[in-house]
């Protein structure tokens, strides 16, 4: 099988950073990026689509659902500046896949290893709520992604039944998927047959309206992501 190309997978992010395919996102991402928090007043917001984070040779990707406005739409990186990313690159680094158990801003210094965080929506949606058309839209580059992690993606971790249901006919173009489809779960596990076969996994996604409640615990998660290190070879 060929070897990753991080050289390609570059050129895809800043591909991505590019996209002005759904103008009611491109409106609603420059328009939080103009107006801001006023928490963050003194930041320069991102404002644009925001492309994946981890290395090219990643053997376990996590897909989320999209960029929150003022998390990743300010920072530039998926997951970064907001409670949920707190709550999830936590457990990340709990488990040793993460240098550092906080993501605030690019050049950080944070690195993971062996994982790579994306989601099927690029930019940030008015109240976190993608249009079937917008996630259609955005599944091209998420299609791309996956080619290129191909050489050595073993697992997926699906945050929330948006993204798993984003995530199948994009895996469905290299994985088999039995019909039915896959039924989204908390700690739902499948094996994809392919060459390799691939793991999939699901876990609630770390809003503040899961984490904040109880629904998803720090335990509950760093055990989703410890089955799926596991059978990706990082543990």
């Amino acid at each position: 099988m060929p070897r990753p190309k991080p050289r390609a997978l570059t050129e895809l992010d800043a591909a991505v950073a590019e996209c002005r395919r759904c103008p009611r996102l491109v409106a609603w991402r420059e328009e939080v990026a103009a107006t801001k928090r006023a928490a963050f007043a003194d930041w320069t917001y991102w404002g644009r689509p925001v492309p994946g984070f981890g290395p090219a040779d990643a053997s376990l990707a996590i897909v989320g659902l999209a960029p929150a406005a003022h998390g990743a739409n300010r920072t530039g990186r998926m997951f970064t500046g907001d409670r949920s990313g707190d709550f999830l690159y936590q457990a990340l680094y709990d488990i040793g896949l993460a240098s550092q158990p906080t993501s605030t801003h690019l050049g950080d210094g944070l690195e993971l290893r062996g994982v790579r965080i994306t989601a099927p929506v690029k930019c940030a949606p008015p109240a976190n709520k993608p249009l079937p058309s917008e996630r259609d839209n955005c599944r091209p580059w998420l299609v791309r992604e996956f080619e290129l992690l191909l050489p050595t993606l073993r697992a997926v971790v699906v945050l929330g039944a948006f993204g798993w249901q984003a995530l199948l006919p994009v895996v469905a173009q290299t994985w088999t998927v039995p019909r039915p489809a896959p039924k989204f779960g908390h700690g739902a596990h499948f094996v994809l047959p392919g060459t390799p076969d691939l793991h999939l996994f699901g876990s609630f996604h770390v809003s503040q309206q899961n984490t904040f409640t109880g629904r998803l615990t720090p335990a509950m998660l760093r055990d989703v992501l410890s089955r799926a290190a596991a059978v990706a070879g990082l543990l």
